[in-house]
């Protein structure tokens, strides 16, 4: 079959999912609880029981992808979050009680959290699991249908999910796509009742264009250069090995990964030499090292490497950490490296990296460090690592990010009562905790009267009494 045609049946069968969900949802647009959870367990299942599964087909896709990296960051991470979701539905599902002022006396206010409908989910290469069953497990425990576009770049991944969903999934419930960019282009266009698209800042205002046609809310989880600010009393190796942490997992292919480094300019060269020591602990080889993961293609890979080639081009010193001094020439890995000396006219210093490259930026005061952030746009996370707490509610008062870890990287992206969301260019909305079963329902505001209508004696024709009324109301609001 070729691709044309593949694509051409993908898209019509888009359309025929999407009607079927709309109709199943017609006709069940209050899951209880008892379905929300069963929905949740399949999910659980389906990755419980096919971790192995799980694992070779992301390694697939990367050529090599750290096992144990799969495992923690998109299978423990994602099963943790079904068991917090789990745990707290009914308490969600209830009404919200809300109060009424005396204008609105006698009468009740409550809140109810309604199921949207259909949901469409677009999901990016990096994280190809947890990145399509996180918000699916946050749209179905609101109890929504869900539709999941899968990335082009994770094919094998992408097969996987949809034949282990078809599985456990009637497809007017969950249904899985996978296709080059005219499906992707197909699946935005469609009328959801709510869109989550997790990718690139480029790619989103895209997603928000074709959203807008039909006025679909849209949640968009994008990315930029999150900062770590290192403070000067802090202990250098202390902060290297938490950066490294974020830095290294996926060879840097996380959305949330340190971008740059923001260090005191007394340090800089104790910062390399640091880093430099805690890679080779790490990964004493690179190439054929299984924890070392690779790029995901050679589109991405000849990208870096172009960055770089500019960088070094526009004055950058370039510091390669590559402990065994091994060839990478035919590998789809690439070695880690620091940047120094970046300025604003490299690309690598301007976009979102997205791979094993760490600028190195000096810094001489606090005041300096906040203002180099707050004159870039926002950025996803941001790292502040001090262990004075004035200065960390500094930062954090002073600056703009979707999320902040103190004194750590990366982690507050597994703590399931955090929402996850961007601000500015790194997105809008969010999920995860409470928020993300708010995100995927309707907060419904519902008043109810009882048999008393104090509303009488307001009503036309008005008169002294109404002026009077309205007087002592006004009186008390002074």
């Amino acid at each position: 079959m070729s691709e044309s045609v593949a694509a051409s049946g993908e898209i019509d069968r888009l359309e025929r999912v999407f009607q079927a969900q709309k109709a199943a949802f017609q006709r069940q647009p209050y899951p209880d609880i008892a379905a929300r959870r069963q929905a949740l367990d399949r999910v659980h299942t389906l990755l419980l029981e096919h971790q192995d599964e799980w694992v070779e087909a992301v390694n697939s896709d990367f050529s090599n992808r750290a096992a144990d990296e799969t495992r923690l960051a998109e299978i423990l991470v994602t099963l943790e979050g079904i068991k917090y979701y789990r745990r707290r539905l009914r308490r969600w599902m209830k009404p919200s009680r809300r109060g009424v002022s005396a204008l609105s006396w006698p009468g009740r206010a409550w809140v109810e959290y309604q199921p949207l409908g259909v949901v469409g989910i677009i999901v990016p290469w990096n994280y190809p699991v947890q990145l399509a069953v996180a918000p699916l497990v946050a749209a179905l425990a609101a109890g929504n249908r869900v539709m999941i576009k899968m990335s082009e770049a994770a094919p094998a991944t992408g097969a996987l999910l949809q034949r282990l969903v078809a599985e456990v999934f009637p497809e007017d419930q969950v249904a899985v796509f996978n296709g080059e960019v005219d499906v992707a282009q197909a699946f935005s266009a469609l009328p959801f009742d709510h869109l989550l698209f997790t990718g690139s800042t480029d790619v989103g205002r895209h997603i928000m264009r074709a959203a807008a046609e039909h006025l679909v809310p849209v949640t968009l989880e994008l990315g930029g250069k999150s900062p770590c600010i290192i403070a000067p009393d802090f202990p250098i190796d202390t902060a290297v090995e938490r950066i490294a942490f974020g830095k290294c997992m996926n060879a840097g292919q996380t959305c949330v990964a340190p971008d740059y480094v923001l260090c005191p300019s007394a340090q800089v060269d104790a910062f390399v030499s640091a880093w430099q020591d805690q890679v080779a602990k790490a990964y004493p080889t690179m190439v054929d090292n299984p924890d070392y993961t690779a790029i995901i293609n050679p589109r991405q890979r000849e990208r870096l490497l172009a960055w770089l080639d500019d960088a070094r081009e526009k004055g950058a010193r370039v510091i390669e950490v590559n402990p065994a001094g091994e060839d990478f020439s035919a590998s789809q890995k690439l070695p880690h490296a620091l940047v120094l000396d970046a300025s604003d006219d490299m690309i690598i210093a301007r976009e979102e990296i997205f791979g094993p490259w760490l600028l190195v930026l000096p810094y001489d005061d606090l005041e300096q460090a906040i203002a180099h952030v707050n004159a870039r746009p926002r950025p996803l996370a941001l790292y502040y690592f001090d262990w004075n707490r004035a200065n960390g509610e500094k930062v954090l008062r002073e600056t703009h990010a979707g999320g902040v870890c103190l004194n750590d990287t990366i982690s507050h992206v597994g703590v399931d009562d955090l929402p996850f969301g961007g601000v500015g260019d790194s997105g809008m909305g969010a999920y995860h905790g409470p928020e993300g079963f708010r995100t995927f329902s309707k907060a419904k505001g519902v008043y109810r009267k009882g048999r008393f209508n104090a509303a009488s004696f307001i009503m036309p024709p008005y008169g002294r009494r109404m002026h009077r009324l309205i007087r002592r109301f006004m009186l008390k609001q002074g």
